[in-house]
């Protein structure tokens, strides 16, 4: 396993509102971070993904369930755990993560459902997108 990947999946596994000031010390200026919800360059737009994501939902916790490097890409599987509207929310994705040779990250793409794991939460389009994943799925 390569030491900078184990080192950013401990950054991420214990990242608080309070350590995103380091993020420089793990992310390229110019990294590009990818969501479902976001598409952004820059270790301050980052930044701000995260602040946003620390006020909208409470009692985070990341937790990397695997890690494979090979050369500088390294893929994660995780789960995510948090409190969202007063209620549990937790799904599972992967992430995409190119590295510059100094180790700092370049690249960091999250692979998630958000159809299922947020918009499926929310009233009447919840209701209508678990519907219509019930009509399309194979019995």
């Amino acid at each position: 396993m390569n030491g900078h990947h184990d080192h950013y999946r401990r950054y991420l596994e214990t990242l608080t509102p309070e350590s995103l000031g380091q993020l420089t010390d793990h992310v390229t200026a110019d990294v590009r971070f990818k969501d479902p919800f976001n598409d952004v360059r820059g270790a301050d737009a980052m930044a701000r993904v995260f602040r946003h994501m620390f006020k909208a939902v409470r009692d985070i916790r990341f937790t990397v369930t695997h890690l494979a490097s090979d050369g500088d890409v390294c893929l994660m599987t995780w789960w995510f755990d948090g409190i969202l509207g007063g209620r549990p929310w937790t799904f599972g994705g992967a992430s995409a993560v190119t590295f510059s040779p100094d180790g700092r990250v370049v690249e960091h793409i999250d692979h998630w459902d958000a159809a299922r794991d947020f918009y499926e939460r929310l009233p009447v389009i919840g209701w209508l997108l678990a519907r219509i994943r019930g009509c399309v799925a194979i019995r």
